[in-house]
């Protein structure tokens, strides 16, 4: 790279070493004998847990059968959608998370306000899969839109933040209603419409959503490495390569997590 600097109308020009271009060795397979090995490190934490009576080896074991299984499916699953490239198993699968996750939170926020599925499916849908087009189609602008190596990473990254900031809103906002029924049922009654009548507490839940993922952003990089970059690394891939796309990553989470709160809680003053 040349720096090229302007004095008194003269050009003077020096040579700038380029970034280090780093030789990154391939990550070292992991075979089955070595998965058992890692199983030690359960066993070390089922037997602290029976020495110290904590009444959780139940919970170790049957936490650990269903992360063996979960992750195995999805490995091989993973493996046929990656080899294939076959955009509708890339749809599919998008799809599969996302009614997952909408079925999650309906349960964490509430199981008894109706037609709340629906709401909490189209909000996720609309934050995360608006995100991942527009990072894919205007920054990433793969030779392939629907390559699923970009779609599926992202889309799960997005939507593991985007679920829990769902969850905190909805979830506060419900709780506020509850306890504030009397108050909105008196701004209602002064002539306030719905959406005035909650907007106080509508804000509140959305501040109290959005602020983890922002708090997230502050730290990130000083006090912990993300678990996107630190899979990426384990990849193989050059750390500031890494870096890049945990930026634009972070970034995501930030947009949808907002569009998604927003889209609950205004979903759920409707249901109210």
């Amino acid at each position: 790279f040349q720096a090229v600097f302007i004095i008194n109308d003269f050009n003077v020009s020096f040579p700038v070493p380029p970034f280090p271009c780093l030789a990154m060795p391939s990550t070292a397979p992991l075979e089955l004998w070595q998965l058992l090995a890692a199983l030690g490190l359960i066993a070390i934490a089922l037997s602290l847990s029976i020495w110290q009576q904590l009444g959780l080896t139940w919970n170790f074991m049957l936490s650990t059968g269903r992360a063996l299984l979960q992750l195995g499916a999805v490995g091989y699953v993973l493996a046929v959608a990656f080899t294939g490239s076959t955009p509708g198993l890339t749809l599919v699968l998008v799809l599969v998370l996302l009614t997952v996750a909408a079925i999650f939170t309906r349960n964490r926020i509430s199981s008894k306000l109706p037609r709340l599925l629906p709401v909490v499916w189209s909000s996720l849908g609309t934050g995360v899969i608006l995100t991942v087009l527009y990072a894919v189609v205007v920054v990433i602008q793969p030779a392939d839109p629907l390559d699923p190596r970009y779609w599926i990473p992202l889309t799960a990254g997005v939507l593991s933040s985007a679920t829990a900031t769902a969850g905190i809103a909805g979830e506060q906002l419900m709780v506020s209603l509850s306890q504030s029924r009397f108050d909105i049922e008196a701004r209602l009654s002064l002539g306030a419409t719905p959406a005035q009548a909650i907007a106080p507490y509508r804000r509140q839940a959305v501040r109290a959503a959005v602020l983890p993922t922002l708090n997230t952003l502050t730290v990130v990089g000083m006090v912990s490495l993300p678990g996107f970059l630190s899979g990426e690394l384990l990849g193989g891939v050059e750390p500031l390569t890494a870096a890049a796309y945990q930026t634009l990553l972070l970034m995501m989470m930030a947009c949808s997590s907002l569009v998604t709160a927003l889209l609950i809680t205004s979903g759920i003053r409707r249901r109210c």
